[in-house]
């Protein structure tokens, strides 16, 4: 244990090192660094390579393996870019000018929501900055409750706490952590999720980019039993460096008649559908390099599987 503390210790300075690297860079400096490592973890590395192009190619079966190659230095880019706006945020992005770096669309829907006396799970996938868009949300006097995994290092998880809670962000360990959230969601607070992540054999399978994926069913149970309102939230880079739109791009009650909303698995895939459509616009902003479509489960299993989901 003592070991580990101590490896532990020097990482956490060798990445605080490199983040205070970051920060004497301008953004510019950084976002031409971030061009040409992005071609050495992709090309010269090849870290992940076969993975990405696997996901690129069953996602766009149309596209080109130039095509493909593009738009994976692309992610790599954009993963690079993203260290830098979450280095940068707290030292540029302020109430005073929050305006010259983000851009806000279809925000009434959030709004109403947040302002409502219901809680509201705020729906956003590893797609554009979303550390940010926590950042600004709080920063907009909306800090809301987020599930993050608790990294294994804690003097690294200590510090990325401090960034996602200096706007007044509340964490919620994402193991563990499920009392909490239902009081949090019994009081009529707001929550945020993270809702692209593999959830394994035993989860609820939905179509994202024309194939099977395993999604957490905890997400669209909490919304089912506590009355809670989902939207679709996004921060998009949509220039250089710090220039993003934050875009609120579909909104649902579930108890609405209207909704046809029937069951854990609708809702699920109604907001799976709505992340992929998101992600559409600007794919190379997407973490291709999850493996995300991975299927553990026997045949049998899977035929269970599909007899439940035609059944209901």
């Amino acid at each position: 244990m003592r070991r580990k503390q101590i490896v532990d210790y020097f990482v956490y300075v060798a990445v605080r090192l490199l983040i205070c690297m970051v920060q004497a860079m301008r953004p510019e400096t950084g976002a031409r660094v971030a061009r040409r490592l992005a071609w050495l973890f992709h090309q010269g590395l090849g870290i992940r390579r076969r993975v990405v192009d696997e996901n690129l190619a069953h996602a766009y079966p149309k596209m080109t393996a130039d095509e493909r190659y593009r738009l994976a230095r692309g992610m790599w880019e954009h993963l690079f870019l993203l260290v830098l706006e979450v280095a940068h945020a707290p030292r540029k992005i302020h109430e005073t000018n929050w305006r010259d770096y983000v851009t806000l669309r279809n925000h009434d829907r959030i709004v109403r929501c947040l302002l409502s006396d219901r809680p509201t799970l705020i729906i956003t996938a590893h797609y554009g900055n979303f550390e940010v868009a926590g950042y600004t949300l709080g920063l907009l006097g909306f800090p809301v409750w987020t599930v993050a995994r608790t990294l294994d290092n804690a003097y690294l998880d200590r510090f990325l706490a401090r960034f996602r809670s200096s706007q007044g962000a509340r964490l919620i360990p994402k193991v563990g952590g499920y009392d909490q959230i239902v009081r949090v969601l019994g009081a009529g607070e707001s929550m945020a999720f993270l809702a692209d992540q593999y959830a394994g054999p035993k989860g609820c399978w939905v179509e994202f980019f024309g194939r099977k994926a395993s999604a957490h069913k905890a997400i669209a149970l909490l919304a089912l039993e506590n009355d809670a309102q989902l939207v679709i939230a996004t921060a998009r880079r949509t220039g250089g460096p710090l220039v993003l739109e934050v875009d609120t791009s579909a909104e649902i009650d579930p108890h609405d008649d209207e909704a046809d909303i029937g069951s854990i698995r609708d809702l699920t895939q109604w907001y799976t559908s709505r992340l992929e459509e998101v992600i559409r616009r600007s794919p190379e902003q997407y973490w291709w390099l999850h493996r995300r479509w991975k299927d553990t489960r026997t045949p049998r299993r899977k035929k269970k599987t599909a007899d439940r989901q035609r059944a209901a």
